[in-house]
C-alpha cells in the first residue's frame, strides 16, 4: 500500500486515529469464531462524521477497498477484510457520543460507535428502555447492530434492529454525508433509504449515527423456565401465553437438554434448574410498565391449562432479580459453552413458527443418518421463529465436506418449509455464495442493481453479501 494513502489518511484522522503496526492490527483481522482471518493496510478510526466522509473520499479517489467494522462480534465474517492487504478497516469506535435524548418524542440520537450496553444504560438513566438485547451487548456497537439488522431476545415484542430506528446518518461510497436523522414516526415521501443501509452489512455505505426509538421502562419483570416435552409442545405453549399475556410476553427462548448439559459442564457454577432433567425447556420473560403488575400470579394462572394438558411439565418462576439473572445466564452461556466444546457447523435460520417442530424432527433425523457421530445443538428465539441449529462433532474440526453436506441437508429442508438461511447474523462472506441458491434471479438482480447504483466502484466491503 502506498505511503501516499497512509499519509493522506493520517492527515485526516491524526496519528491517534490510524494503526498500521501488525501486532496492533491483529485483533481486527480475525473474527470471534476464528473462522476468518484477513489482512489490511491500516485501521482508520475517525473521530466524527466529517472525518469518515473525508476518509471515504480519499479511498474512492484511489480505488481503495473499505471494510467498516464495529465491535468485531459478527459471526459470518462480514467485518473481516480479504487476505490481499489492500483494504483499510474503518472503525467507528471513537464515535461513541449520545448526541441527544428527546424524552417527549421517546427518541435518542447516538453515534454508531456506541456500545449497545451503553445505549441501554443511557436510556435507563432517563427512565426509558431501549429493547435491543443480545449476548454481545457489552462489546458490539450500534453501527454494527444496524448494519446487520441484529435480532436478539426481545424481537418477539419489539422487532429487529431496523424496527427500532427512526432515522440514520450515513456516509455514501463517494464520500458524501446523508443526514437522515429525523425522529419522525410518519414520513411518507418516497423510498425509505434508511432501510437500504440497515441490513446491508456496510456494502452500501457507512452508518455513522442513528435516531433510536425509546420505550417506557418496565417496572415489573417476571422470568420463568418451563419444561416441555418437545418443540411441538413449546409452540403450543407459546400460543397459550400469547393469548393470555398479550404483548407482556417479551421473550420466549427454547433450549434443548444438550444445551443445558453443555452450560453446566463448562460453567460449573451453573445450577441444574429442575429436580430432574427434561428434553426441552423454554425461557419465558414477561414485562409490564405497571409497578404493581402481578406477573408471577398471571403466569401461574396461564400455565395451569398447559400443565393440565401436558404441554408444560415443570416450571421455575424466578422470585428475585438474581434468580432471573441465573436463568438468563443459562441461555446466554450456550454459545460460549458450544465454542469451548469445539468447532461446529452453525446455522442461524428462520422457520415459520407453525413448522418449527417439523423442521427439527426432520432435520434431526436426516443429520443423524448422515452423521451418526455428531450431535445437534438446538436453541434460539422460538417466539420469532429464529433457531440456532448447529451440528457438533466432538473432538474434531468438521471438514469442508462434512460442513457442506450438513448445510445441504439443512438448507434444502428450509427451502421446502419456506424458511431462511440467515435470520439475524447476516450473509457476510460465509453465506455470500450460498444465498445465490436460495434467492430468485429477480431478487439477486435487484440487489446487484442497488449495489451498482450506490457503489459503482465496488469499494464498500467487497466480497460480502454479493
Amino acid at each position: 500500500m502506498s505511503s501516499e494513502l497512509i499519509e493522506r489518511l493520517a492527515a485526516i484522522v491524526g496519528s491517534a486515529g490510524i494503526v498500521t503496526d501488525a501486532a496492533d492490527l491483529a485483533p481486527c483481522l480475525r473474527d470471534w469464531r476464528g473462522n476468518y482471518t484477513g489482512n489490511a493496510a491500516a485501521l482508520v478510526r475517525p473521530a466524527n462524521t466529517e472525518e469518515v466522509a473525508a476518509v471515504v473520499r480519499v479511498c474512492a479517489e484511489l480505488n481503495v477497498p473499505i471494510v467498516p467494522q464495529g465491535g468485531n462480534t459478527g459471526l459470518v465474517g462480514g467485518g473481516i477484510p480479504d487476505a490481499s492487504g489492500t483494504a483499510i478497516i474503518v472503525s467507528l469506535t471513537r464515535m461513541n457520543r449520545i448526541r441527544d435524548v428527546d424524552l417527549a418524542n421517546n427518541a435518542m440520537t447516538v453515534e454508531a460507535g456506541c456500545i449497545l450496553q451503553a445505549v441501554q444504560q443511557a436510556a435507563a438513566g432517563h427512565g426509558r428502555h431501549f429493547p435491543l438485547s443480545l449476548a454481545a451487548e457489552g462489546s458490539c456497537t450500534i453501527g454494527g447492530n444496524l448494519s446487520t439488522n441484529a435480532g436478539g431476545t426481545a424481537v418477539l415484542r419489539y422487532g429487529n434492529a431496523r424496527d427500532l430506528v427512526l432515522g440514520i446518518e450515513a456516509v455514501t461510497p463517494d464520500g458524501r454525508i446523508w443526514n437522515g436523522l429525523k425522529a419522525l414516526r410518519k414520513d411518507n415521501t418516497g423510498y425509505d433509504l434508511k432501510h437500504l443501509l440497515m441490513g446491508a452489512e456496510g456494502t452500501l455505505g457507512i452508518i455513522t449515527a442513528a435516531v433510536l426509538k425509546l420505550y417506557p421502562k418496565a417496572q415489573h419483570t417476571c422470568t420463568a423456565l418451563v419444561a416441555v416435552s418437545s418443540p411441538a409442545t413449546a409452540v403450543e405453549l407459546l400460543a397459550t401465553l400469547q393469548a393470555a399475556m398479550g404483548d407482556r410476553l417479551t421473550g420466549f427462548e427454547m433450549m434443548s437438554r444438550v444445551c443445558i448439559d453443555h452450560v453446566i459442564k463448562y460453567f460449573p457454577a451453573t445450577a441444574e434448574p429442575f429436580e430432574k432433567p427434561h428434553a426441552w425447556q423454554v425461557l419465558v420473560e414477561l414485562t409490564d410498565t405497571l409497578r404493581d403488575a402481578k406477573l408471577e400470579d398471571a403466569l401461574a394462572v396461564a400455565l395451569e391449562p398447559a400443565f393440565e394438558a401436558g404441554t408444560a411439565l415443570d416450571a421455575v418462576i424466578a422470585s428475585s432479580e438474581s434468580q432471573s439473572l441465573a436463568l438468563w445466564n443459562i441461555r446466554e452461556h450456550i454459545p460460549e459453552a458450544e465454542k469451548l466444546r469445539g468447532r461446529s457447523v452453525k446455522h442461524d435460520i428462520s422457520v415459520p413458527i407453525s413448522r418449527i417442530a417439523e423442521f427439527i424432527e426432520r432435520g434431526d433425523r436426516a443429520l443423524a443418518a448422515a452423521f451418526p457421530e455428531a450431535q445437534v445443538i438446538c436453541f434460539g428465539h422460538l417466539g420469532d421463529g429464529n433457531l440456532h441449529y448447529n451440528l457438533s462433532f466432538p473432538g474434531i474440526v468438521p471438514s469442508d465436506t462434512q460442513s457442506g453436506s450438513a448445510n445441504t441437508i439443512v438448507y434444502a429442508l428450509l427451502d421446502e418449509l419456506h424458511g431462511s438461511i440467515s435470520a439475524e447474523h447476516g450473509l457476510g462472506q460465509m453465506k455470500r455464495e450460498e444465498i445465490t441458491r436460495h434467492k430468485s434471479a429477480v431478487e439477486l438482480d435487484m440487489m446487484r442493481a442497488i449495489k451498482k447504483a450506490l457503489d459503482p466502484q465496488g469499494i464498500m466491503n467487497p466480497g460480502k453479501v454479493l
